[in-house]
Parts: structure tokens; sequence; C-alpha cells
């Protein structure tokens, strides 16, 4: 086992994260991770279709374009301290599952841009909050992640 990853092993349910900003380091996910209770291993790269980075005080993603990140496999304690680094709890971040070419879903993190301090246009769907405009564009639109060539 390296030092960049604490190995799931195969009797532990693993799930995958799409991640595509500081998470995407080797040594920012053992920071994070490493020495805390629950499992990951950082995966290939990957491209997720019809969301695209924008830039704030933390990156996020708007709708339209795409992104290339990394596929993060956790166990749950390892995802429960994803969500608290992602500031899932305070708002500043949603959970949501999207569709994976060769899996049946993938979780990735997006950033409410008010929240974030992002002054770049960002076109979500009008709902009365933000995750179900999230939820909203995601059901409307052509969204999904798919392996890097």
């Amino acid at each position: 086992m390296s030092s960049t990853d604490k190995t799931i092993e195969p009797e532990r349910s693993a799930v995958l994260v799409f991640v595509y900003g500081t998470l995407t380091d080797p040594d920012r996910v053992e920071v994070l991770l490493g020495d805390g209770p629950g499992e990951y291993e950082l995966g290939s790269d990957a491209i997720l279709e019809g969301l695209h980075r924008v830039d704030g005080r933390y990156p996020t993603l708007a709708p339209g374009g795409s992104v290339e990140g990394r596929l993060l496999a956790v166990d749950e304690p390892a995802l429960e301290r994803l969500d608290r680094y992602e500031g899932v709890d305070r708002g500043l971040y949603t959970r949501v599952a999207v569709s994976h070419t060769d899996r049946q879903s993938v979780w990735v993190y997006v950033g409410e841009p008010e929240r974030l301090h992002i002054e770049a246009e960002t076109s979500w769907p009008d709902e009365p909050s933000f995750r179900e405009a999230v939820r909203s564009h995601l059901e409307r639109a052509a969204v999904e992640i798919r392996p890097s060539e």
C-alpha cells in the first residue's frame, strides 16, 4: 500500500466520488483521509460531461461544458469525512449522484455559487433550493461521467 492510498478491501463496500479540485492531488487526499477512519483509493482520470468547473473561493461546477477530474473510491467512513470537508452540513456543497458510463452512479460535490463567492455567471434552473436546482439540471441535461481517454 502506498502512502497515497489506504486500499479498500473487497469485503468493504466502496462508492466512487468524482473529484475535480484540490482532491485530484494525491498528497491532499492523504492529508484529508490518510490518518483517520475509513479507507480510500485515488483512481483513474475521468471526464464529467454536462458541467464545467468555475473557480472562486473554492472551485465548483456550473451547467454546460465538461471538466476533467479523477475517481476516488471511498468507504462509508471516508465518505462522511469528505462530506464534512466539503461543508455539506453547512450548505457549501451538495452531494449528488451522476451517471457513469461504466457504473450505476458516482457521487459529485457541487458548490453553491453564492456561498462560495463565485463571480462568474452560472445558469442553474430556478428552483426553491440550490440542491433542487442541481437535481433538476441533472434530470434535464445529458450529464454523465466517462473514463478519460
